[in-house]
């Protein structure tokens, strides 16, 4: 339960709320080079921002929260031992504002760089901060691996560094955020699919019109998954990690219920048994209070020995699940531990107390020929 509630307060790195978005699926045939594939994009953007309530729009090869495609990459200046590898996304010059994705160094893309297809690239955090370690990323010069299509081929992929964006969740949200690019998606005509729309009213109002605009740049265009993009989110990036948790929780409950049950049975019990002591006490003399006192301080010192034992246990084993939870979430929690702790120290206190209580009511000499 801690994991999922961990999962829920990681911070994507962008703003989701209020964007509509949708694959576009254009026929291959007529879409094969960067300059076809600019010539949709180009009037359909243009198109989709002039329409009411539309904030900005802007076209990408992947959807959020995924990363793009893999690529190993080289960087001038930089030598290594084993291979680069990072992630390529292909964008439009919106793309950054739609998401509000924040800039921490350098610029986005100007929008002649995107029509004249220029060699320039965005990269995230992670990306600096894992390939060029303090140095001054502005103006480096990345080269790619793999992009292009047979029918269009990229001749000297070699990208200019102009910008630096902060980490944008791109590999789901248990694993570490991996190095990213971002490239004009005019450089090449492969895997730009992706319309998204940033709206100043519920992104799903905006569906017919931008329908409306799709097929007014190419009727023969589909759209496949429109919906809001808050939403894609939360399915894609919850979806797992709630099939996991649902269970571990239920049974974890479930497991809590029958050890404070067992705790408070176990230790009923014992204390009812000491009905004939408990009246030899009174009448003897001694105050109800101290009685009880002394049943609970007695009942106590079991579960705090067992407790220490659990605690113990869980912390040896603790490792063994340690995969399975959220970044951030440890076997040995100190607020799951303490809340354990406290709520089986208090389960153990009420066992004694109650039966002890109604034990100490009873006339001292009932209470003697109790067995």
């Amino acid at each position: 339960m801690r994991s999922f509630a961990a999962l829920r307060e990681v911070h994507f790195g962008l703003q989701a709320d209020d964007v509509l978005q949708t694959l576009l699926l254009l026929p291959e045939d007529r879409y094969k080079t960067a300059t076809q594939v600019r010539g949709f994009f180009q009037p359909l953007l243009a198109r989709v921002k002039t329409l009411p309530g539309v904030v900005d729009a802007a076209a990408s090869s992947t959807l959020p929260p995924s990363g793009g495609e893999d690529s190993t990459i080289e960087i001038s200046g930089k030598s290594h031992e084993h291979e680069w590898h990072a992630l390529v996304q292909q964008v439009s010059e919106g793309y950054f504002r739609v998401l509000r994705i924040p800039f921490k160094v350098g610029r986005s893309f100007a929008e002649e760089e995107i029509n004249d297809a220029r060699k320039v690239a965005v990269v995230n955090e992670t990306f600096v901060s894992g390939f060029l370690r303090g140095d001054d990323p502005m103006g480096r010069r990345i080269k790619l691996a793999g992009l292009g299509t047979p029918a269009d081929p990229v001749s000297e992929p070699s990208f200019e560094i102009v910008g630096v964006v902060a980490d944008v969740t791109n590999s789901g949200l248990e694993a570490p955020v991996q190095p990213e690019i971002w490239i004009p998606y005019t450089v090449t005509g492969s895997g730009t699919q992706v319309l998204m729309v940033r709206s100043e009213q519920t992104p799903m109002s905006l569906m017919n019109a931008v329908r409306q605009a799709v097929w007014a740049t190419d009727v023969g265009v589909a759209l496949a998954l429109p919906g809001a993009l808050e939403d894609r989110i939360s399915q894609r990036l919850y979806a797992g990690p709630r099939f996991a948790f649902l269970p571990m929780a239920i049974f974890g409950c479930l497991g809590l219920v029958l050890v404070t049950g067992g705790v408070y049975s176990v230790l009923a019990y014992a204390t009812s048994r000491k009905t004939h002591e408990i009246g030899i006490r009174i009448a003897l003399g001694a105050e109800r209070a101290d009685v009880l006192r002394l049943v609970v301080r007695a009942g106590l010192r079991l579960v705090t020995a067992g407790v220490g034992i659990g605690l113990l246990v869980s912390l040896l084993l603790g490792r063994t699940i340690e995969a399975q939870l959220a970044r951030g979430v440890k076997p040995y929690d100190p607020e799951t531990l303490a809340g354990t702790t406290l709520l089986l120290i208090v389960t153990a206190a009420l066992a004694c107390w109650v039966p002890a209580r109604r034990a100490a009511r009873v006339d001292p000499m009932v209470a003697l020929r109790y067995e």
